[in-house]
């Protein structure tokens, strides 16, 4: 089975039974962040996750063996994306990348931050001019070494 088509299929058996990525996380232990992203195709599981996922969505041993494979990280169909949520972290990156960058170099160094020592939160808050979403990037600093 095609990884696509095991994300095809995960996202139709959490649709047909009403699940939320939240109540997945929960089953599965881990983030409702992580494991979207995992049930998405973006990170592996192990064969336990997998298996949990699978249990509870209804889905064969096919989709399981496709949640384990190492994924191919950020495979968007476009360099620019053209899906309106989307396209907004690409655009706040396009306005505030450089201040984002020469905050950090302030802070930190001559670095980076992890994508693979990371975490994300995204959380509602509640705000009478409209809610607020909240999203936390929480990476390790990498220090560029010197040789």
């Amino acid at each position: 089975m095609l990884r696509s088509e095991a994300t095809t299929a995960i996202v139709e058996a959490k649709k047909a039974r009403g699940f939320s990525w939240e109540k997945i996380a929960a089953e599965v232990g881990a983030s409702p962040e992580w494991t979207t992203s995992a049930l998405l195709g973006q990170n592996s599981m192990s064969a336990e996750q997998a298996a949990r996922v699978c249990a509870i969505l209804g889905l064969g041993k096919e989709v399981a063996a496709a949640l384990q494979e190492y994924p191919l990280k950020g495979a968007l169909e476009a360099a620019v994306p053209v899906d309106p949520l989307i396209y907004r972290f690409h655009e706040i990156t396009q306005i505030y990348g450089t201040t984002i960058k020469e905050l950090i170099h302030e802070k930190f160094g001559d670095g980076i931050m992890s994508a693979i020592d990371f975490e994300m939160t995204i959380e509602r808050r509640e705000d009478p001019k409209g809610d607020r979403v909240v999203v936390t990037y929480n990476g390790k600093f990498l220090p560029y070494r010197k040789w």
